[in-house]
């Protein structure tokens, strides 16, 4: 099985060495510098010109469009990344090996899920950002996905999700995936204005896509399992902390460190 792991990044960064492994500058149309030498994401058919709001996913849509020769493709960012092992390390990322062994019982692999215990995924979601975008998001799916609205009533309704855009979805269930959340974003995009956003606001479009994650899972039938992932450098959870505090008492700060 040929499996390309992408690693989303919007600069040079230490990379995992292992095999499988493709580094992607994201945005790379104004990003890309000389002397670069990762796998741009304005090759061939892209999204690049719309990383500032649909972050990483503009690799995953050069993936979608571009990468037609591997069996499974996953994604993980610069600094975010699913290991086997501790110490979080670029040494001890996930290997091919692993994937493989797990892609032979599961169509997906994804990150724990990350737990929010005293709110839900949609409270936590309009206490971060804009609440427009989420609620439109429902429109757009009762609409054209009418079908997949029960699980994402459901998701709304839960305290923890498979965050991130990180996944190794097997071909099959990686155009699925792509199908329905660009086309879903795609909707979105045409259905609310960003104007005046702010530019952390303005990656709208890769924040409602962490949540149609298990929005997509719940209505399918692909399996999947999780393995753990860990960030590079570590967390700030102090910083974590005052942001929770202050966005439930109504102050927009930023939601990941």
């Amino acid at each position: 099985m040929k499996i390309e792991i992408l690693v989303a990044a919007h600069k040079e960064f230490p990379m995992p060495q292992k095999e499988g492994y493709l580094p992607v500058l994201v945005g790379a149309v104004k990003n890309y510098k000389p002397g670069i030498s990762y796998q741009r994401d304005d090759d061939g058919e892209n999204i690049s010109s719309k990383n500032p709001n649909y972050n990483e996913l503009t690799a995953v849509y050069w993936a979608w469009k571009n990468l037609k020769d591997v069996d499974a493709i996953g994604l993980v960012h610069y600094r975010r990344l699913l290991f086997e092992k501790r110490p979080y390390s670029l040494d001890n990322v996930i290997s091919i090996e692993k994937v493989n062994q797990l892609l032979q019982k599961y169509d997906v692999i994804l990150p724990k899920k990350r737990n929010y215990y005293i709110e839900t995924n949609y409270s936590h979601y309009i206490h971060a950002h804009h609440k427009e975008p989420l609620d439109e998001a429902r429109k757009v799916i009762a609409e054209v996905y009418p079908n997949y609205l029960p699980a994402f009533d459901k998701v709304m309704k839960k305290r923890g999700a498979h965050m991130f855009n990180m996944f190794i979805m097997k071909r099959n269930a990686f155009e699925s995936y792509c199908s329905f959340m660009f086309d879903v974003l795609g909707k979105l995009e045409n259905s609310i204005n960003i104007s005046e956003y702010s530019v952390q606001e303005a990656r709208v479009f890769g924040y409602i896509s962490e949540l149609l994650m298990d929005v997509w899972l719940g209505t399918n039938s692909f399996t999947y399992v999780e393995v753990p992932w860990g960030q590079i450098g570590g967390k700030n959870t102090l910083k974590k902390g005052f942001s929770l505090i202050k966005r439930k008492i109504g102050i927009k700060t930023k939601t990941h460190f």
